[in-house]
């Protein structure tokens, strides 16, 4: 079957079934893997194929402030100069992460919260409250490759810098804080294989849960997230798709 042929393992669930709290939370589905492995694109299209039922929060969201030397993990860039280390769980503000996780899973709107980045699986509160964790497995070549035309193609940058940082510091931090994760998954996927394919290895983990019914949003309820949402954002701060109110990054 499709889910079969892309998947590379699965492996027993080591989370003990996730996270419940008096059985008014949706699952979590957690979503790792290193930098261009897929992942994101993964977790997109389930949220897009499922727009009714599907929250979606990226741990790319919750990075502390770059500019604040007093919080997260400083290292040194390839240019010499300090900054923000991207490649550090250290860096992500997991009281934050961990809020917004909280408080998509309880809003009674989704019947799914998918969590994606490069640490889902290694944050501990954040792999505590997944019912389910998926590892995007891509050899390392086809990740830097992916990354270096994504620089080129859509940010339009030189690569030059991503490639003197990866050599420095990202390859080692991959192989550190990344790839170990890869243990706890509950299914390892192939991030070269379709997206038709990874949608539906990921529909059979789940099963039925995303064509069970939501609760349906009020209208007062919706005017007041739009309303919040626009706030958050003139405030600069992310509402990370959480439905239920703004968490500060």
């Amino acid at each position: 079957m499709a889910g079969e042929e892309v998947t590379r393992e699965a492996l027993p669930n080591k989370g003990g079934g996730g996270w419940r709290a008096g059985g008014l939370y949706a699952p979590v589905l957690a979503v790792a893997g290193g930098t261009a492995s897929g992942k994101s694109t993964l977790a997109e299209a389930l949220a897009l194929h499922h727009p009714d039922t599907v929250g979606l929060i990226h741990l790319d969201d919750f990075y502390v402030p770059a500019h604040d030397p007093l919080r997260g993990v400083r290292t040194l860039s390839a240019t010499g100069a300090e900054t923000l280390d991207w490649n550090h769980p250290g860096s992500i503000d997991e009281t934050a992460v961990t809020a917004a996780i909280d408080a998509a899973a309880g809003s009674g709107r989704h019947r799914l919260v998918v969590v994606e980045g490069l640490f889902a699986l290694t944050l501990p509160a954040v792999a505590a409250r997944a019912a389910w964790r998926v590892y995007v497995d891509t050899p390392d070549d086809i990740r830097l490759a992916r990354k270096i035309l994504r620089k080129i193609e859509i940010q339009r940058q030189d690569p030059a810098l991503s490639l003197r940082n990866y050599l420095a510091h990202g390859r080692e931090s991959h192989a550190e804080y990344v790839a170990p994760s890869r243990s706890r998954a509950d299914l390892v996927l192939d991030g070269t294989a379709a997206e038709s394919d990874l949608l539906a290895a990921v529909g059979q983990l789940i099963g039925p849960v995303l064509g069970e019914p939501v609760r349906p949003e009020a209208p007062h309820e919706r005017g007041a997230r739009g309303m919040a949402f626009a706030s958050a954002r003139q405030a600069g701060i992310s509402p990370a798709c959480t439905g239920s109110g703004a968490v500060p990054v």
